[in-house]
């Protein structure tokens, strides 16, 4: 019986998960809907393993201008879209660390990694994947094995 009670409890836990997870989804959308209206939108983002995770989103004109700034910085799924201050005007092409010296250090990495893909796009570039958790396991046992063979 205690079993059959810690099991719904895990499946419980998940359904709730997901359905945060989900809300997060639709707010970060609406926000990229939002910035997409007023131009083009660039991404940067830092992954938290442990420590929060961090989006921002840039909305862009031809130029390079930075016409409005939102980030999503947060450890859970509760994290919200918020506006990201200090941005508006400036040029994301130009962007250094005199510009982010209010940023703590997940978003300055989030930010750099937008100017990033930014100039990647813009040059005609293709920004390249990074691997999964899970892909860098696997080539690291494939090292392994290919290191015993040898």
């Amino acid at each position: 019986m205690q079993l059959i009670i810690i099991m719904l409890f895990i499946a419980g836990a998940f359904i709730v998960q997901l359905a945060l997870g989900y809300f997060q989804i639709k707010h970060f959308a609406k926000a990229y809907i939002e910035l997409r209206k007023i131009g083009k939108v660039a991404i940067g983002k830092r992954p938290g393993r442990i420590r929060a995770g961090t989006i921002v989103l840039f909305a862009v004109s031809d130029s390079g201008k930075i016409l409005k700034a939102m980030k999503i910085q947060g450890v859970t799924v509760l994290a919200k879209v918020r506006e990201l201050k200090g941005f508006t005007g400036k040029n994301i092409k130009t962007l250094g660390e005199a510009d982010m010296a209010h940023c703590n250090k997940l978003l300055k990495s989030a930010i750099l990694d937008a100017v990033s893909n930014y100039k990647i796009i813009m040059s005609g570039g293709e920004i390249p994947e990074k691997p999964s958790i899970f892909k860098r396991i696997m080539m690291q046992a494939e090292n392994i094995v290919s290191v015993k063979k040898s």
